[in-house]
């Protein structure tokens, strides 16, 4: 699927294949998609899971809980309790709020806040 402009997806909503989106990508919670995302810039719902990578040119903000397969940004990134990723890889700062599972944080720097 592919979106030119910014695209925001309800709760619970379940996308099948790939999805690209020219702008901003808001994936709503319980959400899930099973091939991978790319995007200017994304907010991930809390509870969701994506099957493929997910790659931005900007920033990621991934709510509690969500699953990913993996994560590629130009710009910062911000996990949430919960996460859990394969590799995270950011131009800039990652941002990790709380206890998140991951296979490899590799960033400029990687700021770990506590819950």
């Amino acid at each position: 699927m592919k979106i030119d402009g910014n695209f925001i997806v309800p709760a619970e909503t379940h996308i099948w294949g790939n999805v690209v989106v020219a702008g901003c990508f808001e994936l709503g919670p319980g959400s899930t998609v099973g091939g991978s995302i790319e995007a200017e810039s994304i907010v991930v719902g809390h509870d969701v899971k994506v099957k493929g990578p997910l790659c931005v040119q900007k920033t990621a903000t991934i709510c509690d809980n969500a699953h990913l397969h993996s994560i590629r940004a130009g710009g910062n990134i911000t996990l949430r309790p919960g996460v859990r990723v394969g590799d995270v890889n950011s131009g800039e700062t990652i941002f990790v709020y709380g206890k998140v599972t991951s296979e490899r944080l590799f960033g400029r720097a990687v700021k770990v806040y506590g819950t």
